[in-house]
């Protein structure tokens, strides 16, 4: 399976597919978020924080000015804001190369800003339906995204 698309209802079904995210996915896996401001980015990475088991007194806040956060959990969650950045070369200041596809989850808000693609093994683009309801679209760009997005289907789909 290579695309998948969902709908939520509201923040806690959107924080609940990253949590179930979070809870499949192993060290190396690197996500891409796009979406327009308030499509429920951050809060998709509240749930991949939560799956990955970050001390829930842990807040999971947008690293939009800091450009990085990083959440301890079963493994390090690298959770990057590109926000205010525009060039792939920005990165390398953030230690980016360093961290991505390493011992940890690299997750990227406002990752279809930069002007050259990043490397992912899955994209997920948030967008407004309505007030509270999103549509998320996922797609898997390797074997690793592929297979992860059958399991995280698969599990989605027994709600």
């Amino acid at each position: 399976m290579r695309e998948w698309t969902t709908l939520s209802a509201g923040p806690q079904e959107t924080r609940e597919l990253g949590r179930r995210l979070g809870k499949l996915a192993r060290p190396g896996l690197v996500v891409l978020l796009s979406g327009d401001l308030g499509a429920g980015k951050t809060c998709f990475a509240q749930g991949v924080a939560d799956g990955l088991g970050t001390p829930a007194d842990t807040p999971v806040t947008s690293p939009t000015y800091t450009l990085l956060n990083i959440h301890y959990g079963r493994v390090p969650l690298y959770h990057f804001d590109l926000y205010r950045l525009s060039a792939v070369a920005d990165l390398e200041e953030l230690g980016y190369d360093e961290v991505a596809e390493g011992d940890g989850i690299t997750l990227v808000e406002w990752a279809d800003r930069l002007s050259v693609p990043l490397p992912a093994s899955l994209r997920v683009e948030l967008c407004h339906l309505d007030a509270n309801r999103r549509e998320l679209r996922f797609r898997a760009d390797d074997d690793v995204g592929a297979k992860l997005l059958m399991a995280l289907a698969g599990v989605a789909n027994t709600l």
